[in-house]
């Protein structure tokens, strides 16, 4: 057999390697290319935020600013070894009858004192016989018209405690109003006030009568100042200084002291009895004259206790200084 044959099958079938013959495999075609995979799919990145954000819209009212603070009340920053203390809030203190007492005690120092120590202090000019021979202060040499306006203007600080005093009771409920002070009218303060004067006259007349023998004998003891020869438009300082006193004495010692006494429990008549001490304290300058100052002020000072009306021993008072003074002016 020839060559060629054998070679062709060992060739067909694997070949000279394969040591043998071997079937021919069946033949198949190749599998098809699948298509690669879809890449897998991401969120889209934010966009860029814009450099400063817009602020978020607010589905709500905004809330309301805060309430007004006094400047004293609020904090004035953290303390730093160059910045200012922090000033401390306010803090009000319960009013209960320690601080009434105090402050009725402080209230009425701030009022007397000034005056009682110029009452003193004309009473020891008077037994030194240093005393002036006019009522009428001389601080202008040769200008009447100068000493009645700056006298009147000197005399004004008497009634410096008068707002402290109405703004005290005020804090405590005690307004104006509710204590009388009120526009005067004739019927409810003029009248009863001309009373009043008519009482205290009439009394005053019957303790002159009493104890005239006693300012006889002893008349270095009181003190009867006279206003001097001064122009008859010196009224005007005296109605000016009667105002002037009325409103003193009656708002502190009537208006305040009571209703502070009132409110700590005095009785009425022990806070008359110590109303007229105090009314009486700063009228020593009368020297014994000074028991002639009782009368009107126990009038005045019970109408108040009664009526609660302030304006109307405001009123007499008023009037009872101005007629005084009106008739040592022009009666000369």
């Amino acid at each position: 057999m020839p060559d060629v044959g054998f070679r062709g099958m060992s060739e067909v079938g694997g070949g000279e390697s394969s040591g043998g013959w071997l079937p021919p495999a069946e033949w198949a075609p190749p599998a098809p290319l699948q298509p690669p995979p879809p890449p897998l799919a991401y969120p889209a990145p934010p966009p860029p935020l814009a450099y400063p954000p817009p602020p978020p819209q607010l589905a709500y009212p905004p809330p309301p600013p805060p309430p007004f603070l006094a400047p004293w009340s609020q904090a004035a920053g953290p303390p730093g070894p160059t910045g200012p203390p922090p000033i401390p809030a306010v803090q009000m203190q319960p009013t209960t009858r320690k601080v009434l007492v105090w402050e009725t005690t402080f209230v009425m120092l701030v009022f007397l004192w000034p005056v009682v120590m110029s009452a003193v202090l004309a009473l020891a000019q008077h037994f030194n016989g240093a005393s002036s021979d006019t009522r009428f202060p001389v601080l202008l040499n040769h200008d009447p018209v100068g000493n009645l306006v700056f006298g009147i203007l000197a005399y004004l600080p008497v009634a410096a405690a008068v707002p402290l005093a109405l703004h005290l009771l005020a804090r405590t409920g005690q307004t104006p109003r509710s204590i009388g002070l009120v526009r005067p009218t004739l019927r409810w303060d003029v009248w009863p006030a001309l009373g009043l004067i008519g009482a205290s006259w009439g009394t005053e007349i019957v303790l002159l009568l009493v104890l005239n023998p006693l300012f006889t004998s002893h008349s270095s003891l009181v003190s009867t100042t006279g206003v001097g020869h001064v122009p008859a438009y010196y009224v005007i300082y005296g109605i000016a200084i009667s105002a002037t006193t009325a409103v003193a004495e009656e708002v502190m010692v009537s208006g305040y002291l009571l209703v502070r006494l009132e409110q700590l429990g005095w009785r009425p008549q022990r806070a008359l009895l110590l109303s007229l001490a105090l009314r009486t304290s700063y009228h020593v300058y009368y020297g014994l004259g000074f028991i002639l100052t009782v009368p009107f002020g126990y009038f005045v000072t019970r109408s108040f206790q009664k009526n609660r009306r302030l304006t109307r021993p405001i009123v007499a008072h008023f009037l009872f200084d101005a007629t005084l003074f009106t008739i040592a002016v022009l009666v000369k």
